[in-house]
């Protein structure tokens, strides 16, 4: 699949410039993704991937592009954790496969705006009542990413009148189901992260993807990997486009390019190893996951989110900085990277929780 997506990579990085724009999102590439079969190759039917293959996939995509990288990551990693667990409702499960074979679009939608995040424990305001052979679900959701091309959503809702919350699969097509454009940040503009509006959406009761029960904590989610590899991907064409840049500006005063020069090769130099370090942490990680089914690995997974992601800023500043002012420029793409991999930072695992969850259970292992 590999093969099938290089190709697809310079056209990528020449329609990124386009997605600055208020309310863009990268419709070409999706459908390239889909025409190779990338958006179903992860099922069992079709070959499944490794974690580490998964990674090296959505890496690449991302340095061609971020902000698909990260929206068909979503979608990717969904089916991913399907293929592990086997965790949908099995009344539903087949149609769902039967979907995406088709090349449906599914993304989750869990955030709530002013709710807090479900990462820390906030409650869903959003409420799936039971109405006899179907469920009635109001509510809004936040950070929707991909909303423009979606074919389904799974949102999660409380249940009322129980202590209950639960997944639904909601058809995008339904009626009461809404998108509002929201989405205005500078940061990975083009995932067009708009609001999901749930107004009076019937679905039918045994639309219930999954309980939000204590089998659902217990899940490794390694799909959520995805998210540093889309902003060590981002680093990495900011490496590339740096290195482009010394090897070819002769400024007036040299009669050689500035990468011939010691303090360049030692910034060079720098920022090759802290992106080969990070590297290695997500792929290393990505390897224990597959070997070691039963391994306890969610600090390791946390604490490769956290420090690949802020590498990958560190890695885009020292681009910037080899480019020098020319990079602050729009028609260069170093300005993008560099607003892009902060976006990287408010995805989960946030550092604060990566960092509780590393201190825990170093403190849980000092007694073993």
């Amino acid at each position: 699949m590999k093969e099938k997506i290089k190709p697809l990579i310079p056209d990528f990085q020449s329609r990124e410039p386009a997605l600055d724009q208020l309310n863009s999102f990268p419709f070409e590439n999706i459908n390239d993704l889909k025409k190779i079969g990338y958006t179903k190759a992860m099922l069992p039917q079709n070959g499944g991937m490794s974690l580490v293959d998964f990674v090296q996939h959505q890496e690449l995509i991302a340095k061609g592009c971020g902000a698909t990288g990260l929206s068909i990551g979503w979608h990717t990693g969904i089916l991913m954790e399907y293929a592990e667990y086997r965790h949908w409702n099995p009344d539903i499960a087949d149609f769902l496969v039967g979907e995406v074979q088709k090349g449906k679009l599914i993304n989750a939608a869990a955030s709530e705006r002013n709710a807090g995040s479900p990462l820390r424990g906030a409650a869903f305001k959003t409420k799936a009542v039971l109405d006899g052979h179907e469920y009635l679900l109001s509510g809004e959701k936040t950070f929707t990413s991909a909303a423009p091309v979606l074919d389904y959503v799974f949102v999660s809702a409380s249940i009322a009148e129980t202590s209950d919350s639960a997944v639904f699969l909601v058809p995008m097509s339904t009626e009461g189901v809404s998108i509002r454009e929201t989405w205005d940040s500078v940061a990975m503009r083009g995932t067009a992260s708009h609001d999901l509006i749930l107004e009076n959406v019937r679905i039918p009761a045994h639309y219930i993807v999954e309980k939000l029960d204590d089998s659902y904590r217990a899940r490794r989610k390694g799909s959520l990997l995805h998210i540093p590899a889309c902003y060590i991907g981002i680093a990495g064409a900011a490496r590339d486009h740096a290195l482009h840049f010394a090897a070819s500006y002769t400024p007036a005063a040299l009669d050689h390019p500035i990468g011939e020069l010691p303090v360049t090769q030692q910034t060079i130099g720098e920022m090759e190893m802290k992106l080969m370090t990070a590297r290695q942490f997500l792929y290393r990680t990505a390897e224990l996951y597959d070997r070691e089914p039963n391994e306890p690995i969610k600090p390791q997974m946390a604490a490769a989110k956290a420090f690949v992601t802020n590498t990958a800023i560190e890695v885009t500043d020292i681009a910037m900085r080899i480019v020098g002012a020319r990079s602050l420029s729009e028609k260069n793409p170093l300005h993008r990277y560099w607003q892009n991999v902060r976006a990287g930072l408010h995805n989960p695992p946030m550092d604060d929780i990566a960092y509780r969850t590393l201190a825990q259970d170093a403190l849980a292992r000092i007694h073993q």
